[in-house]
């Protein structure tokens, strides 16, 4: 891929299922008002098959124990305890 777009997002709003495909919403945080906390608006949607889906987080899952091995993350003791 030479000519790669990127897009950037703080985050996911909303991950649902419809249509037979996986929609992510990714956010981005828009600034307020002088001391209010910045409001995620929604920027761009991607729509994949549940296969595809399920490669994505197989993929995320494996970054995740990679970071956690050298110690980029930590795992969250007090939600394990819920």
């Amino acid at each position: 891929m030479e000519n790669k777009k990127e897009i950037f997002a703080d985050g996911i709003g909303q991950i649902h299922f419809a249509g037979g495909m996986v929609r992510y919403d990714f956010v981005s945080l828009q600034p307020e008002e002088d001391g209010k906390a910045p409001t995620p608006k929604a920027n761009v949607r991607i729509v994949m098959p549940p296969q595809g889906f399920l490669a994505a987080f197989n993929s995320m899952q494996q970054l995740i124990d990679k970071l956690l091995e050298a110690g980029v993350l930590q795992k969250n003791e007090a939600a394990k305890k819920k």
